[in-house]
């Protein structure tokens, strides 16, 4: 099975990183890009090249294309964000808007995006709804979503704990494994 594994979070060692890591571990072969290890540039401080010629982004050197080429070839993506201010954090809303150049005036590749089967990790304390309606953009299908909160497993977020939680990675397992 061809697996691509997405952390969202920028830090080194958080909840994230250590969940996607645990799912790396469960899916040997699988692709794990992680926003700790590198960047992508949001959208802005140039002239807007991309809305004519997706190719003339001035950022398109990032790993933009490369977690999309990986979402799109893959039979499963798994994304794993961290919940900051009842959202999804700045990175996963920079890797959405800079899709702009690489699916622009591509439906084709559009849809096999939006078809490439996604599930949604959150490690947040709150608002569900707005992970829910935000996700529902990377898929044709309603979102798939785990959510894990910290305080449910006697875990502290900020200190990137909850990955020591037996029952916590139970639920990753189940869900990521389950069809």
């Amino acid at each position: 099975m061809n697996v691509c594994i997405i952390s969202f979070s920028s830090r080194k060692n958080g909840n994230c990183a250590k969940i996607s890591e645990y799912i790396k571990s469960l899916y040997p072969k699988a692709k794990r890009y992680s926003f700790s290890d590198f960047s992508i540039h949001g959208c802005g401080n140039c002239m807007c090249q991309c809305f004519k010629n997706g190719d003339k982004c001035p950022f398109v050197r990032d790993k933009e294309r490369e977690v999309l080429d990986a979402i799109t070839n893959s039979d499963l993506s798994i994304f794993v964000v961290p919940n900051y201010c009842d959202y999804p954090c700045s990175n996963y809303f920079a890797f959405n808007e800079r899709s702009i150049c690489y699916f622009r005036k591509n439906e084709s590749l559009l849809n096999k995006y939006l078809y490439a089967k996604k599930k949604f990790i959150v490690v947040s304390n709150s608002n569900r709804d707005n992970f829910t309606h935000v996700f529902s953009y990377q898929t044709v299908d309603a979102p798939e979503i785990l959510f894990l909160a910290s305080y449910e497993y006697g875990k502290d977020s900020v200190a990137g704990d909850l990955p020591t939680s037996d029952v916590a990675m139970e639920n990753v397992r189940n869900f990521v494994l389950k069809n």
